[in-house]
Formats: C-alpha cells, structure tokens, sequence
C-alpha cells in the first residue's frame, strides 16, 4: 500500500490545494451570487481554525487512541485495500447516521445550526462547524472506532476523503449540468447538497449524506426539490450572527 503512505503524508498539502483551487473556480466560474463577501469567508476560516488547534490537542489524540485500543474482532480477509474500501464505506454511513441526529435531537442541533447559519455556501463552507459539535462528533466516532475495529490509518483516509468531499459540494462553482448529473449518481454533488442548505425546514432535514449519495435513496431522506442559483441559504427564521455571537450561539439557553 505504498501508494497510501503517499496520500497520507501529503494529506494536508492535498486539502489546502484543494480549498484554494475551489475557492478560485467558485470566482471564475460561480453559479450564484456570493452575500457577505471576504468578511464572511474570514469567518468561516477563523472557526476552521479554532477546529484545527482542537483537532491537534484532542481529536487526533482520541482518534488514535481509540484506534490502538479498538476492538481485534475482525477476521483476516478484513484488511489491506478490501479493509480499507469497507471500513470507509461503514464511516460514511456512520457520519450520514451521525449528520441526521444533529438534525433531529435539539441538543446537538444547536451546535449544528452554527454551519446552517451562513447565507451565502462556498468551498469556505465546508470549514464552517462549532467546536462543540467538532468534539461531540470526535467522542462518538471513538466510539465506532473502538467497537468496529477500525485502525488509525482507514480513519485518516475517511476524514481526508470527506473534507475533499465537503470543500466540492459545498463550493458555488457552475458544473456542466451532464457533469454534475452523472457524479450525482454516486457522491454528494453541490446541486444535493444545496438543497440541504435551503432555508426551508423541510429541505434542511433532507439530503444528509456527505459521501456517498446512495445513503439518502436507501433511507428515504432524499429531498425531491431541484436546486437553483437564487434559493435562499440558511436557517429559516433566522440571520447569519459574527463570530464571537456564532461560538457563544449554543450555550445560548434563552
């Protein structure tokens, strides 16, 4: 698996290209109208930020540690590049599981509702999560990790493949309509995720696979409205808030 080891060592150098490279086709090739301008990318970036710091001091330990500690239930034909594309496939139906109930139980969607917030969706986007649910979700897929057997290095390369994911469908950039049709087939393209991002309610709890797009035909929560460049983004009945406003939101009882 050498080819692997090459991945995992330029990781972090294939998500930056990857973040910047959407974010210049987003401005050569938009499909709908940027709202908030660089103040609102600065935002996003500076909560990706304060993910970065976190994930360095307690999600990467945790995930590791409950990689060493998982769960040596698996038998042998469960490893190489067959484990790998299986334990992938099992954390992308996790995380679609895992995406729902922060959409269906209050306490977990008031961390959420900080991504659904922004008003405008660029590859910026993708970056735009509370700390809160970042170490929520860090806790629970210990969890799954532990149980399942999962080993350290199927967990990079899922986080890796799903932040490429999310940086591409959330990105404004105009697909030709056969490209994006025929991609959507299999993975989450920006015209499913969008819809996801309506600020209807009914849209927002619709379309939650981050992956693959199978997982929303096979368990019925796949929305039927058709994207377009002028749907409002957002949360409905509410406004996008600054940063300070943003990280203190959840803990907001009132």
């Amino acid at each position: 698996m050498e080819g692997l080891d090459v991945f995992l060592q330029w990781k972090g150098v294939i998500l930056l290209g990857a973040l910047i490279a959407f974010m210049a086709l987003e401005r050569i090739f938009p499909l709908a109208v940027m709202i908030g301008g660089w103040r609102r990318v600065g935002r996003n970036l500076s909560l990706a930020g304060l993910n970065a710091v976190l994930s360095w001091l307690i999600v990467v330990p945790v995930s590791a540690l409950a990689a060493h500690w998982a769960l040596g239930w698996r038998p042998e034909w469960w490893g190489g590049w067959t484990g790998l594309v299986l334990d992938v496939l099992i954390l992308d139906c996790w995380i679609y599981w895992w995406h729902r109930a922060n959409h269906e139980f209050q306490i977990l969607w008031r961390f959420h509702e900080v991504h659904h917030l922004d008003e405008t969706l660029d590859a910026s986007s993708a970056l735009r999560f509370h700390f809160g649910e970042v170490l929520l979700s860090s806790l629970v897929r210990a969890v799954v990790i532990l149980a399942l057997g999962v080993p350290l290095v199927s967990v990079v390369v899922f986080e890796t493949l799903l932040a490429l994911a999310a940086i591409f469908h959330h990105s404004n950039v105009r697909l030709p309509h056969w490209l994006e049709r025929s991609l959507s087939r299999v993975i989450v393209t920006p015209s499913i995720h969008w819809v996801h991002h309506h600020a209807i309610r009914a849209d927002t709890d619709s379309n939650y696979a981050a992956g693959l797009s199978l997982w929303d035909r096979l368990f019925g929560s796949r929305s039927a409205t058709v994207r377009t460049a002028s749907m409002p983004i957002g949360v409905e009945g509410r406004r996008d808030q600054d940063l300070a406003r943003l990280v203190k939101r959840p803990f907001d009882l009132r």
